[in-house]
C-alpha cells in the first residue's frame, strides 16, 4: 500500500501497472481500441500480397495466414473462423486449387489461434513466435493432406516448412506493424487524477 501511495505521489501510477506486469516483464502500454476498418484493411492487404505473382518462392510467407493469426489472437471476437473460411475460398479461386483446400487450412489455423489466444498473449513477442510456428505448420499440413487425399501432387513439403518458419520469424515485425495504430500517444489531461 505504501509503494502504491509513493508511485501515485510521484505521478508514476498507471491503471495498467498491476495487471500487465507478468513474469518479470516491464510495464506494458495500454492500447487504444482497434478500428474494425483497420482490421479488414489489413486482412485485404494480406490477401493482396498473397495474390502477387510470387510463385512457390520458399522465402515468401503466407501473409494472409499471418494477418488471420494476428487478429484471431488479438481480436478473436471480431475476426473468426467464418472470415478465415471466406478468405480461404478466395485464395482457392485465385490459385485454381481444390475448392475448400485453403478454406479448411485457414479455418484450422483460426481455430488454433482462437483456442490459444490467451496463452499466446501471456508471453513476450519473440516467444509468441514459438506458438505461431506450429499453427502455420498445421495449416500447411492440412492443405497438403487435402491435396494428397484427392490424388493431386503433394508438392514440395519443405517449401511449406520454410514458408511457416519465415512467417514465424516475421511475427515480431507483424506484431509491431499491426499494433502501431493502437499505440498512439494519449493526450494527457492534467485535471484527471490517473
Amino acid at each position: 500500500m505504501r509503494l502504491w501511495r509513493l508511485r501515485r505521489a510521484n505521478g508514476e501510477f498507471s491503471t495498467a501497472a498491476p495487471a500487465t506486469v507478468m513474469r518479470g516483464q516491464p510495464h506494458k502500454q495500454v492500447l487504444r481500441p482497434v478500428s474494425p476498418l483497420f482490421i479488414w484493411l489489413t486482412l485485404a492487404a494480406g490477401l493482396g500480397l498473397n495474390l502477387l505473382p510470387w510463385g512457390r518462392t520458399p522465402l515468401v510467407p503466407d501473409f494472409l495466414a499471418l494477418a488471420l493469426v494476428f487478429w484471431n489472437v488479438h481480436q478473436p471476437r471480431r475476426v473468426g473462423m467464418g472470415a478465415a473460411f471466406l478468405f480461404g475460398l478466395l485464395i482457392d479461386v485465385h490459385d485454381g486449387a481444390l475448392f475448400g483446400e485453403h478454406a479448411l487450412a485457414y479455418t484450422l489455423l483460426s481455430y488454433g489461434a482462437i483456442a490459444l489466444h490467451r496463452r499466446i498473449l501471456w508471453f513476450p513477442v519473440l516467444s509468441q513466435s514459438l506458438f505461431v510456428l506450429p499453427l502455420l505448420l498445421v495449416a500447411q499440413l492440412a492443405s497438403a493432406a487435402v491435396r494428397l487425399w484427392v490424388g493431386g501432387a503433394s508438392g514440395s513439403w519443405w517449401v511449406g516448412l520454410i514458408e511457416s518458419a519465415v512467417g514465424a520469424l516475421l511475427w515480431p515485425l507483424v506484431n509491431w506493424v499491426l499494433l502501431a495504430p493502437q499505440r498512439r500517444p494519449i493526450s494527457r489531461d492534467e485535471t484527471r487524477p490517473l
